[in-house]
């Protein structure tokens, strides 16, 4: 049976109106070609599916570069210290640098300056990479990891996270046995993959032990202090009241805190509280937060490691490694008082 022909530069260049230098420059990270071309090329790249030169070029564009690369989605809070901590560490045991790049959507400049650097690769973390941006890395044979994708990756794009659905659920499942049986969840963005399987895993013990969690008990906001603590207040005010709030992040449990505070409620006597990610903020407020430790810092190193071995062609099929994740109970939570 013959097989397709293999999409082209000359392919792309015809279908985009432009020339094969210039999609060539798009893909090789250079500036002087204008924003409008470049994002048709990009589009084409992904629509085509055109994966670059065939053969040992594909593994080996990079592969002795002494450098590598993480994109980070901000470099605020200690989320991105670990991470950043994780990478470098393992970097230092390959004998690579690190390059840090920041992402600011929907701007693309960091991709062009990813594409113009000759990397062993990157590892992108909490970064919302679009299908056209994977396809023009993939284009360009710069191998990728995501580190905590913030939305489904295809299956052909190698990640590294935390079992998201398992901390949830045991976040539930702690309250659950201290008696309460009245929740509410403040969550992140709702098209966070992340966010979504703290979620489904609470709700999916909730549901076990027979109690209905109303989507008016969900509250979706940005991972920000001051917005959880007025999603926070919205919840806090309903009747029944909730007797225990589920945060997905340590700094929207701040936010339950503040709204606790502003509206006179005792943490963990009338209400109880519990984060995800375990955070250093997380000892520091009174009481001490319960939350679901996730390995940042080793997520940042497996991501790492698994670039090196993608870099150098190890794997056949992109891999996807999930680090477990540990509930840590502390002051934040008690046994429900009364009904």
């Amino acid at each position: 049976m013959q097989q397709p022909r293999r999409t082209t530069l000359a392919d792309v260049a015809k279908a985009a109106g432009t020339t094969v230098p210039t999609v060539s420059k798009v893909l090789s990270g250079r500036s002087d070609v204008s924003a409008e071309t470049r994002s048709r090329v990009m589009g084409l790249v992904a629509e085509l599916g055109y994966r670059g030169r065939s053969g040992r070029d594909a593994v080996t564009r990079g592969a002795h570069s002494p450098f590598v690369d993480l994109v980070l989605s901000g470099v605020e809070g200690t989320w991105a210290n670990r991470a950043l901590s994780g990478v470098e560490h393992a970097a230092e045991e390959a004998g690579v640098d690190v390059v840090v790049s920041v992402a600011r959507p929907p701007d693309d400049a960091w991709l062009t300056r990813l594409l113009a650097r000759r990397l062993r690769g990157a590892v992108l973390a909490l970064v919302d990479t679009t299908s056209d941006q994977l396809a023009t890395l993939a284009a360009a044979q710069v191998p990728i990891v995501l580190l905590d994708p913030v939305s489904q990756p295809p299956s052909t794009v190698a990640s590294v996270g935390a079992t998201n659905w398992a901390g949830g659920r045991a976040a539930a499942e702690h309250l659950l046995s201290l008696g309460h049986r009245r929740f509410a969840v403040l969550a992140g963005r709702r098209t966070h993959l992340y966010s979504q399987a703290r979620i489904d895993g609470f709700r999916s013990a909730v549901a076990q032990a027979g109690i209905e969690l109303p989507d008016e008990r969900i509250a979706h906001t940005d991972w920000q202090r001051a917005s959880s603590a007025e999603q926070a207040t919205r919840l806090l005010r309903q009747t029944p009241a909730p007797t225990a709030v589920f945060a997905c992040s340590d700094t929207m449990a701040l936010g339950v805190y503040d709204a606790s505070a502003a509206l006179g409620l005792r943490i963990p006597e009338d209400v109880s509280v519990v984060g995800f990610d375990d955070s250093p903020e997380a000892q520091w407020v009174s009481p001490a937060l319960t939350t679901v430790h996730q390995p940042i810092a080793e997520m940042g190193s497996a991501a790492l490691r698994m670039l090196l071995r993608i870099s150098t062609g190890q794997p056949s099929v992109a891999p996807r490694e999930e680090l477990a994740t540990t509930l840590v109970v502390r002051g934040s939570t008690a046994a429900v008082v009364g009904s």
